[in-house]
């Protein structure tokens, strides 16, 4: 009985002292998503990975295959989130900023993933589609071939940084979007400080 005693004595100041801490990160995660500033970080960051997309497909060759350009497409909904909470983020549009954001950071997680075991473990059936497949509304690969034309091989492997190919860094970039994402989602609900 005297142990339990003890032991509540010394773990409720830390679980209270863990909560505190929880309450005031996540205070000021909602603070970031009602300002510009980090909607704005966020579009800077997306932006960065799409035009180094693009460096590698246009200086340094590299030939884009189609889920790169599907995982293209999901950053480019992470960049559409990020302009989307920066034009109004103390309104409820940054709602639907943060909810595109989630579904575009796991589409590309999903893909990323798909892109790596495809990679990892080539075989007859475990491919990739020949063409990108838009919607007949929105055949972005038409409008834009530079950006969305697909001609390589899902399972080649073309480039690599510290042993990581780059789907593999993609599944890290895409998850770390979602986990940021879900925090500034959970800490909506949170009650600012008066």
């Amino acid at each position: 009985m005297a142990g339990n005693t003890v032991e509540l004595w010394f773990t409720l100041p830390v679980q209270l002292l863990t909560a505190w801490k929880t309450q005031n990160m996540l205070r000021f995660f909602k603070r970031c998503s009602q300002g510009r500033r980090a909607w704005l970080l966020m579009a800077i960051t997306a932006l960065a990975l799409e035009l180094t997309a693009l460096y590698f497909q246009h200086v340094m060759l590299l030939q884009p295959c189609v889920m790169c350009i599907y995982e293209r497409c999901a950053l480019f909904g992470i960049l559409g989130a990020s302009l989307l909470g920066a034009m109004a983020p103390k309104t409820p549009l940054r709602y639907a900023a943060i909810l595109l954001w989630i579904y575009s950071a796991w589409e590309g997680l999903q893909l990323a993933w798909k892109h790596t075991m495809i990679m990892l473990h080539p075989s007859p059936f475990n491919t990739c589609d020949f063409f990108v497949s838009f919607p007949s509304w929105l055949p972005l690969d038409k409008w834009m071939p530079a950006v969305f034309h697909a001609s390589g091989d899902c399972s080649v492997r073309q480039w690599q940084f510290l042993t990581l190919e780059m789907p593999q860094w993609l599944v890290g970039i895409f998850a770390a979007y979602l986990l940021v994402a879900a925090i500034v989602l959970l800490s909506q609900v949170v009650r600012s400080r008066q």
